[in-house]
């Protein structure tokens, strides 16, 4: 998922949607209750992407975990929000890898920095993980230089293993990153993952939701997966003026916001079965500071047969409609997080991207 507070704002031209032909498949069973999507495992506690965070994503009731998905250079999936590895890992306090440091242009976005395509896995295993949000999450930031870069294999493994101990099921949500981007460079995102499918008995049987900001692979992906029942598929989609990575690529005029019409809904449902936008796509905040009525978006993408998500509830004030920062100076603000969820669970999302699973587990639970 990207951050809201950090992402360049990439403004695009609207257009038509392009036509495309239905694809059939059979859809998964609707969950009765919303799914809690534990993002990038339980971040708000422990650094993103590590065996602890997924741990404790799982102990604290997540119905799924995710693992965002990026090559190395020897082509192996490893577990990083993004190609740029510089704010999540100590890379550049490693001489040794000092004149690693480059520029790469990503979906319009020039970076500078450490990427993972730069390393191969055996590199990238000296490497540690650390909290991208220092102070703000102090609890998380004392882990910082503790736990190792996960391939996707390990957190397999590791779902596989936790979901033996638990009195339901536990599923993997893991997001294709920049597939366009990482296409450039030689590596086919899509052919990786299906070659982990085929090879983890796992991901045959337990929940899957495969996610991506781009279209173009997750109709690529619908008759690649059709064998696989348990396997569903998510557009995620963000700010209304931009553009996905593949059609910005392409100079194509497609904007998420076109997909939000009820027409454009109608045509991602011919391709995926979920749909979830920013939060604040569903609901802006007024300017007193509350939630506003929702959004016509998720009846219509319920009528068109999509399932709807929405990313990222965070539990620090900062992120928090300033209506429900009522936490004092506190850097956590629970009752906020957990207010601000069923809110939206009110609205009618059937799964919400949660940095701290247990106040999703908890707003859920609520009834």
């Amino acid at each position: 998922m990207p951050d809201r507070w950090t992402r360049r704002t990439m403004l695009a031209a609207g257009g038509a949607l392009s036509a495309l032909p239905a694809l059939a498949r059979s859809r998964p069973a609707v969950a009765r209750k919303a799914l809690v999507l534990g993002h990038r495992g339980a971040c708000a506690h422990r650094p993103e992407h590590t065996l602890a965070s997924y741990q404790r994503a799982v102990a604290d009731g997540a119905d799924f975990i995710e693992p965002d998905l990026v090559p190395t250079r020897d082509g192996i999936l490893v577990s990083r929000h993004e190609p740029n590895i510089t704010e999540t890992t100590d890379v550049a306090s490693r001489p040794e890898f000092a004149g690693r440091k480059s520029v790469q242009v990503i979906d319009g976005d020039r970076q500078e920095g450490w990427f993972v395509t730069d390393f191969t896995l055996a590199e990238l295993k000296t490497l540690r993980a650390k909290e991208r949000l220092g102070a703000l999450r102090p609890e998380s930031m004392a882990f910082d230089g503790q736990f190792p870069v996960l391939t996707f294999d390990e957190i397999v493994e590791f779902a596989q293993g936790a979901a033996k101990l638990r009195s339901r099921p536990l599923g993997l949500i893991p997001e294709i990153k920049h597939s366009t981007h990482f296409r450039t460079l030689g590596h086919d995102m899509e052919a990786k993952l299906l070659d982990r499918i085929r090879a983890h008995a796992f991901l045959r049987s337990a929940p899957v939701i495969v996610q991506s900001f781009e279209v173009s692979n997750l109709k690529r992906l619908r008759p690649m997966l059709a064998p696989y029942r348990n396997i569903a598929l998510m557009q995620l989609a963000d700010e209304e003026p931009m553009r996905p990575g593949d059609v910005l690529a392409a100079g194509g005029s497609l904007t998420y916001g076109a997909m939000l019409t009820p027409a454009g809904l109608a045509e991602v449902a011919r391709y995926a079965d979920w749909v979830a936008p920013w939060t604040r796509t569903l609901m802006a905040e007024g300017a007193d500071g509350a939630l506003q009525t929702p959004r016509p978006i998720i009846a219509d993408a319920h009528a068109a047969g999509l399932k709807v998500g929405c990313y990222t509830f965070r539990p620090e004030p900062k992120f928090l409609p300033p209506a429900l920062r009522q936490c004092g100076t506190a850097l956590r603000c629970e009752t906020g997080s957990v207010a601000e969820i069923r809110a939206y669970l009110a609205a009618g999302v059937d799964g919400v991207f949660t940095d701290d699973p247990a106040l999703g587990r908890r707003a859920v639970d609520m009834g």
